[in-house]
């Protein structure tokens, strides 16, 4: 889906992936289709659709409604392109790190040639090498999240080991970051201490903490109490999303914990927004404007709706619950 959008995107009319279709038919071949259910011609038809509705999340994301659109709009930036093949290729497109040029770029295609056809004899190899793009592989692509790291979170997560979490931390600041991340190549600047007095204590810095709009609903209501009280006990904000929220939640529990959510959010006065609702708020989000990500969120299925969720939304049980696309709004 990248290499469709980045063509169209740069002005593509059409594209012709000859040997996605190939690699298809040859599975079908060598029996890993099956033969009797899936012809070259469904094959080929199934992956048209895949790939039509792949790109038009990618614009949906953006914000972007019509192929037309996003036909020649370059809405890119380049990592790791020298000025050669921007000026060449991609006019216009900011390349702020730069990077390698055509002498690199010809230097890797013949290798990679020299891999399928070799021009030297050697021992017949019938399956090209896994460079590890997807997965992990020890002589192929980097990736963050390797055999050290994973295994080191999760002998720091599963005993509860300090050390065991700086030796991770230490393995992903000091390798993992210069291998993957542009961060890598960052250092800070030298500068004066700021007084440890001046310093705010953890205890005041979490109280600017919110968590993000998840609706009850989309999770449970033990998860979205779970966060209300998290939140409140630290003196942070929890989120109420669209789906309102249970007017019991409202009273403070004997242990002194609360339920209520800080921040009530208002989608067009619907789901469960009420007076009562906006009056036990520290903040509200109100929407000012429909975002561009249709299927991104907004929709309860109506066998999620059940009788609890449907009164605390003022719905009705058994109804699904949609934003009108497109859905994913600003606040």
């Amino acid at each position: 889906m990248h290499h469709f959008c980045v063509l169209i995107g740069f002005g593509a009319d059409a594209i012709h992936p000859y040997l996605a279709f190939d690699a298809l038919a040859q599975a079908r071949a060598d029996g890993q289709l099956d033969a009797a259910t899936w012809t070259d011609e469904k094959i080929e038809a199934s992956y048209i659709y895949a790939a039509s509705k792949g790109i038009l999340k990618v614009l949906a994301k953006m914000g972007i409604s019509t192929l037309q659109s996003y036909k020649g709009a370059q809405i890119f930036e380049a990592v790791g392109l020298d000025q050669g093949p921007i000026e060449r290729c991609f006019t216009g497109t900011a390349s702020r790190i730069r990077g390698i040029g055509f002498d690199v770029l010809a230097t890797e295609s013949l290798m990679r040639h020299e891999v399928g056809f070799p021009t030297r004899q050697r021992p017949f190899q019938t399956v090209l090498s896994n460079q590890g793009i997807y997965h992990w592989r020890r002589d192929g692509e980097k990736h963050s999240w390797n055999p050290e790291t994973i295994a080191g979170i999760q002998q720091a997560a599963r005993e509860g080991d300090p050390q065991a979490f700086a030796r991770f931390s230490k393995l992903v600041n000091e390798t993992t970051t210069r291998e993957c991340q542009l961060r890598g190549l960052l250092d800070f600047r030298p500068g004066n201490p700021i007084p440890i007095e001046q310093v705010q204590p953890a205890s005041e810095i979490v109280k600017r903490f919110c968590t993000g709009a998840m609706s009850y609903g989309s999770i449970s209501a033990e998860a979205h109490e779970s966060l209300a009280i998290a939140m409140n006990r630290i003196g942070g904000k929890s989120n109420t999303g669209e789906g309102g929220e249970d007017y019991r939640r409202f009273q403070p529990l004997p242990s002194g914990d609360s339920k209520r959510s800080a921040i009530k959010q208002i989608a067009s006065g619907r789901f469960g927004v009420t007076s009562w609702y906006l009056t036990n708020a520290d903040e509200l989000q109100i929407k000012i404007a429909q975002g561009a990500k249709p299927g991104e969120g907004g929709e309860l299925p109506g066998h999620k709706v059940d009788r609890i969720i449907a009164a605390t939304r003022m719905s009705t049980p058994g109804v699904g619950l949609i934003s009108p696309p497109p859905h994913h709004d600003i606040y």
